[in-house]
């Protein structure tokens, strides 16, 4: 199947199975009233990409419908029928090849990651989902530039241009625990974005916005690119959110940027990963499910591929073929308010399953 055509008619959902389809690049589905008012969103935006891997991942308005235990219902049956035809070998070889990705309780963790929420993110951007993924390959060939091609990539898509959802992405060396989500005043917030001198929010917005300008009657085009495109995000805030390390500097200022002072460098093994966003709470942890997968298709390719082992004794050896099935090691953070009450644990017992078919977790 490469184009579908299906536009004005009575669809009220659409089958996961379309993200199956690995020729499908036109298809048009808009005019169709749709149960799941999000991907009804995506579905008129022509955000097609955005759509697939939303299908892919499970949809976000699906919950426990009919539909829903029906695709159950049809997956016992068929690993019913591969067992009885003998086909179950062939299953515990896919299983054994899924990417592995092992889960630290809070419990099990001597020294758990906490994040601070005050009062008054509430009506700028309220949610926050917070995690630590240690084992990360970035050092061969070009796997830190794949993986900074990943993230936008995702704010492109299952973000909707950051709309929906921002990713943050930091050394964790580099990030000097506690944490506190915040908000301040657009001339009180200071940071030191990537690439960038420390400035106030105000000033790099304003500096943003010129900038932007610019190239756009540079390039003779109607509409701003890259990082200018999210200003208007801001639009109308008497405060900004911002995520403070223990010394009280901003490490991030979504959805705009995050700090020069937790950047990833290819020498970077252990992140700590940040999604916020101003629209849901299960938003934020869809975006994390899907960051955590890619994170580890990634790792496996880098270390499949070799990248880069010749040079390096050390990813030489990572390379061997006992360890591309390691674990990435997933610590669970938890985000309380400023009484200590519990708000958010990722990932909890539930979170990781819309890319469970792709990833095993360990639990």
């Amino acid at each position: 199947l490469q184009s579908l055509d299906v536009a004005n008619n009575r669809l009220r959902e659409l089958p996961a199975a379309l993200a199956d389809c690995p020729r499908l690049k036109e298809a048009n589905f808009r005019g169709n009233q749709l149960r799941d008012k999000r991907l009804e969103k995506m579905v008129n935006g022509c955000q097609m990409k955005a759509v697939l891997e939303y299908l892919r991942a499970g949809g976000r308005g699906k919950g426990k419908g009919e539909s829903a235990r029906e695709e159950v219902r049809k997956k016992k049956r068929e690993k019913q029928q591969k067992k009885d035809s003998g086909d179950g070998e062939q299953d515990e070889v896919e299983e054994a090849s899924k990417l592995l990705v092992k889960v630290l309780h809070v419990s099990e963790n001597p020294a758990p990651l906490v994040v601070k929420v005050s009062l008054g993110v509430k009506d700028v951007r309220a949610f926050i989902v917070c995690c630590v993924l240690k084992g990360v390959n970035l050092k061969p060939g070009n796997a830190l530039k794949r993986f900074l091609s990943m993230q936008t990539k995702l704010h492109e898509d299952i973000c909707e241009k950051r709309t929906a959802a921002t990713i943050a992405t930091h050394d964790l060396q580099l990030v000097k625990a506690p944490l506190t989500y915040d908000v301040q005043p657009p001339d009180e917030l200071k940071i030191m974005p990537l690439g960038r001198k420390e400035i106030k929010a105000k000033d790099l917005l304003r500096q943003l916005q010129l900038e932007a300008e610019e190239q756009r009657k540079q390039k003779k085009r109607q509409n701003v690119s890259g990082l200018h495109k999210y200003l208007q995000l801001l639009d109308g805030k008497d405060s900004y959110p911002c995520l403070l390390d223990a010394e009280g500097a901003v490490i991030s200022f979504p959805p705009i940027t995050n700090s020069e002072k937790t950047k990833i460098r290819k020498e970077t093994q252990d992140l700590f990963l940040e999604v916020t966003s101003d629209t849901s709470l299960q938003i934020c942890k869809d975006v994390m499910d899907i960051l955590i997968l890619k994170i580890a298709e990634l790792n496996r390719s880098t270390l499949e591929n070799k990248e880069g082992s010749g040079s390096d004794v050390e990813s030489d050896a990572l390379c061997g073929p006992g360890n591309l099935n390691l674990p990435l090691v997933v610590e669970q953070v938890r985000v309380v308010d400023t009484d200590g009450n519990l708000k958010v644990l990722y990932p909890s017992k539930t979170d990781l399953a819309t890319v469970s078919s792709l990833l095993t977790v360990i639990r």
